[in-house]
């Protein structure tokens, strides 16, 4: 066999065996949500309902059935995109037709992506206006679902065309060493959105007005102040336009740095409560949390330049899929599109170690509440209404889940309380 047949055995394997994993794995989860079906766990009797807990049951399987024909769907037009020949056809139709400028060559990396989105619209409006509908979630309505994708689309070719053509650009003007040239210019652009996402682009997509005076807003101001955790504002966000949800977390950093609740969240839970899960997102916070994996997100980003500019040297990469080597484009393009079949194995470690930031903001939220029963109280709730998952399988939950099962927590919270 040649090299080339090598390499397109090899990516067939692995993105079937990516596929057959997920597969197998949502069976082995549905398998053990089934098998506690039709009792409470008994950590939770009492706490929930049986009408609740039997309607998680079915929203779960619902989901996982939706998955596992979208996750086929998908790898059907990954392979008819990935070993048809479409891409190299494209890429010479755009070439000659535009010529191989940065900026044409942006766009076209820009619309390629665009057009391997399509394929996915028809699942993600089934999600939201059936799925979601009929477990009592959907708040959005077909001409905002529009209005979100057609902002998102308008906000890509705004900020990530002239960013590709930069990166383009460095790739001529650097030569060898681009790819260290590239992996700086993109963490000062990430340092810019974490100041510029906040401030213009969230407010695009919802609206956010400050926390009204009262007693909840005395209390939260008060933890921030017992914990040194001084935010600019604390804002509340109506994510019921969309979904009944919850969600509570802080953005920007310095002086640009605010609290956001869910509109939901203030529905649903208790001012003890909130306050217990804003703790949480300090003890993210306090732990140091967002700067390490800011650090783990820059070395990888740094590891995928370099692995992309090695790729962009060897022409059984470009021949192996059909493309002639020569532009860096074809590289870019088909890393982007194979990482995923490899980055899928590594998924338990990276879960695993967001897991553990879990255990310990949970941990500090306990320290400062000096009680663990608040933030318990307030993720019985919030798994409640969510219909969360109660019984996950270990396997599923390693792969799947960046947060500890509620049982977990609440295990680990009440260890950490005996200490305190």
């Amino acid at each position: 066999m040649s090299v080339t047949s090598i390499v397109t055995a090899t990516a067939l394997i692995l993105i079937l065996a990516r596929w057959l994993a997920q597969l197998w794995l949502a069976r082995l989860n549905q398998k053990n949500v089934l098998a506690h079906a039709n009792e409470i766990p008994r950590a939770f009797e009492g706490t929930i309902d049986r009408e609740t807990y039997h309607k998680s049951v079915q929203y779960t399987l619902a989901k996982s059935k939706y998955g596992q024909l979208e996750t086929t769907y998908e790898l059907v037009v990954f392979l008819l995109v990935l070993f048809t020949g479409v891409l190299p056809w494209a890429f010479g139709y755009f070439t000659n037709r535009f010529g191989t400028s940065a900026w044409s060559m942006a766009a076209f990396l820009f619309c390629i992506m665009i057009a391997l989105s399509i394929p996915s619209l028809p699942f993600d409006w089934y999600g939201q206006f059936h799925l979601e509908q009929r477990f009592g979630f959907n708040t959005s309505t077909p001409r905002l679902w529009i209005m979100d994708r057609v902002k998102g689309l308008v906000l890509g070719f705004v900020i990530g065309w002239p960013l590709l053509v930069l990166v383009l650009k460095i790739v001529d003007w650097t030569g060898t060493f681009w790819w260290l040239w590239a992996w700086g210019v993109m963490m000062v652009f990430q340092l810019i959105m974490l100041v510029l996402t906040p401030i213009l682009i969230m407010p695009l997509f919802n609206k956010f007005t400050p926390l009204p005076e009262g007693s909840l807003r005395e209390r939260l101001l008060g933890l921030g102040q017992r914990t040194g955790f001084h935010a600019k504002s604390i804002q509340v966000m109506d994510g019921s336009k969309r979904s009944r949800h919850s969600n509570a977390f802080f953005t920007g950093f310095g002086q640009f740095r605010k609290i956001v609740l869910f509109d939901t969240l203030i529905q649903q839970l208790t001012e003890p409560e909130l306050e217990a899960v804003l703790a949480h997102e300090i003890g993210h916070y306090k732990k140091k949390h967002i700067p390490k994996m800011l650090l783990w997100s820059t070395f990888g980003l740094l590891v995928t330049f370099y692995l992309i500019s090695l790729l962009a040297r060897q022409e059984w990469f470009y021949r192996s899929f059909g493309f002639e080597p020569g532009s860096i484009v074809p590289a870019l393009l088909l890393f982007a599109l194979l990482a995923g079949v490899v980055t899928f194995w590594f998924s338990p470690i990276a879960h695993w170690w967001s897991r553990r930031h879990e255990y310990q903001a949970d941990a500090y939220a306990a320290e400062t509440m000096k009680e663990p029963q608040s933030l318990i109280g307030a993720l019985r709730k919030l798994n409640e209404k969510n219909l969360s998952n109660l019984t996950p399988h270990p396997w599923y939950s390693g792969f799947y889940y960046s947060h500890p099962t509620l049982l977990e927590r609440e295990q680990a919270l009440l260890k950490s309380a005996a200490r305190l």
